[in-house]
């Protein structure tokens, strides 16, 4: 019987139509990487100290420094040498309004003073941004709060993709694309205008239910209608895209001070998006697995018309190529000894790519360099990871460059915290090869995981195996922002145990160069049968 790849290539595997959706859907990755690291910017907690308005109102009289006012007030938490450090987030309990403070003061000797919280808020030093953490105050003892702005995208992320999933095998691929847009025009906008942090929140979780899903959407919709040949070459240029968005980002939030304004500017693309009613097509494959011949027959027509190509194949017959897709379920992926095993091994790999990822991203937000162009070095070094996945994966196989990338990443996580600060281009040489390892991998595990899964549950396991990349980036940002707390290190030190781990058990999977996709349980159960 025919199936739709069979007309797929009479129609053109990849031509003019093609292109032009792929086109369309690349711009998708784009505003998502600004959703998903959009934090280092949005999020960004300047250099801050206790405000006491007895001493600013008395700086602002005398023409006192910032330094000057901050060494009257604030107590050293750490001297060394030449360096000192004032505390930012006690200060002196001292009364100024009933103390000799004259304008001509130096120091007051104030070593043996006791010291309290911040009783009146704080002071920025905002070098130009101004950030949800600096409008909200959320910093010192309300500085995890910063961390949960973050965790409520990937909850988002969480229910939202498996949602999403599920609309678009009841309803289509387009259409739960369009309403994912929409969702996500809608609740960027709300996130913007948030009065409150906890308003913050919860428009947070909202955007993040439709712009996972919705790029998921478009990830199934574009693989669906290339041929077999370019299915891989696709899905990884269409990820790149992400990188395109990292790109873009630093130089947007550069000229964009105000995160609300930021925030908009992200946005913006999902509502252009809905105008892509009129420019993308159903998935016809879909089409067919919902019985709808004759729409699925119209757009193949329409879509080898567009390619300057003839039909010359019965497509009134064609095979509806997912049948079975919908008799999987949860036990298909743990019952048998090798199909738990790859669902074991590939959900630890999604929760360690998400969590070294969007770590090692949100990491360069608390270093105290130009975050603009450190985000945009460690920008430029993940577009390598696309074009290394194409030249190896057909030569070397899947198996060991992705094992490699995982080890390479875990061993410069550990390598950078050791380099001292003093060597600033090697440490960052370094930690950029890390950045490009991860970047590797977290490609990578995408396609490997739709090749270790026989047809009939490959989409439902690659569904429930990358919520544990939602739950990965749920913990990213407490194990960064509240371990570099302990030691500004310490969260690579995490970051480099756990992608050893997973470069070591994707050793145990087994490598599927050149391995026609399973079908049924047994051919992964019995591969040599």
């Amino acid at each position: 019987m025919t199936t739709f790849d069979d007309i797929l290539e009479e129609a053109g595997n990849f031509g003019r139509c093609q292109k032009r959706i792929f086109a369309l859907f690349c711009m998708v990755s784009m505003p998502w990487a600004g959703v998903y690291v959009g934090i280092v910017f949005q999020g960004y907690t300047p250099d801050h100290w206790c405000r006491d308005s007895a001493v600013v109102e008395r700086r602002q009289e005398c023409g006192w420094s910032l330094a000057h006012g901050r060494r009257l007030t604030l107590p050293l938490v750490n001297s060394s040498g030449e360096q000192q450090q004032h505390s930012s987030c006690e200060q002196y309990d001292v009364d100024w309004n009933a103390t000799a403070l004259t304008c001509d003061t130096v120091e007051l000797g104030l070593g043996k003073t006791p010291t309290t919280a911040c009783k009146n808020g704080w002071e920025y030093d905002y070098e130009g941004r101004q950030s949800f953490v600096t409008e909200f105050d959320l910093v010192c003892s309300d500085a995890w709060l910063v961390d949960m702005y973050q965790a409520t995208l990937n909850v988002g992320f969480l229910i939202g993709s498996i949602a999403i999933g599920y609309l678009a095998d009841r309803f289509g691929r387009k259409m739960s694309f369009l309403m994912s847009s929409l969702l996500n025009g809608i609740a960027g906008i709300l996130v913007a205008v948030a009065p409150d942090y906890v308003s913050l929140l919860v428009f947070r979780t909202l955007y993040g239910f439709g712009v996972k899903g919705g790029w998921v959407a478009g990830y199934v919709l574009i693989t669906e209608i290339v041929g077999v040949e370019y299915r891989r070459t696709v899905g990884v240029l269409y990820q790149m895209f992400f990188s395109v968005g990292i790109l873009l980002l630093p130089l947007l939030a550069y000229y964009i001070t105000d995160w609300r304004w930021l925030q908009v500017v992200i946005t913006i693309p999902y509502i252009v998006f809905l105008s892509y009613y009129w420019f993308i097509p159903e998935s016809p494959r879909w089409l067919l697995s919902q019985n709808k011949k004759a729409k699925a027959v119209e757009i193949t027509e329409a879509m080898a018309k567009e390619n300057k190509r003839t039909l010359s194949k019965n497509i009134e017959t064609l095979a509806d190529d997912n049948a079975d897709s919908n008799t999987a379920s949860f036990m298909d992926l743990i019952r048998t000894p090798n199909m738990r095993k790859h669902t074991l091994i590939l959900s630890f790999n999604w929760f360690v790519s998400a969590v070294v990822y969007q770590g090692l991203i949100m990491r360069l937000g608390i270093l105290g360099g130009n975050v603009y162009i450190d985000f945009l070095i460690s920008g430029l070094v993940e577009f390598p990871a696309a074009f290394l996945i194409l030249f190896t994966i057909d030569r070397i196989g899947r198996r060991l460059p992705f094992a490699t990338a995982n080890i390479v990443a875990g061993a410069s996580c550990f390598i950078t915290a050791f380099i001292p600060d003093s060597m600033f281009w090697f440490k960052t040489v370094v930690a950029c090869i890390g950045r490009l390892g991860i970047t590797m991998a977290f490609e990578m595990v995408v396609f490997v995981n739709t090749e270790l899964y026989p047809t009939f549950v490959r989409n439902f396991g690659v569904s429930v195996c990358s919520t544990l990349c939602d739950v990965g980036g749920i913990v990213a940002p407490f194990l960064l922002y509240r371990l570099a707390v302990i030691w500004l290190e310490l969260p690579l030190i995490i970051f480099g145990s756990l992608a050893f781990l997973a470069g070591g058990l994707v050793l145990l999977l087994p490598e599927t160069r050149g391995v026609p996709l399973p079908d049924t349980i047994d051919d992964i159960e019995f591969p040599n049968k």
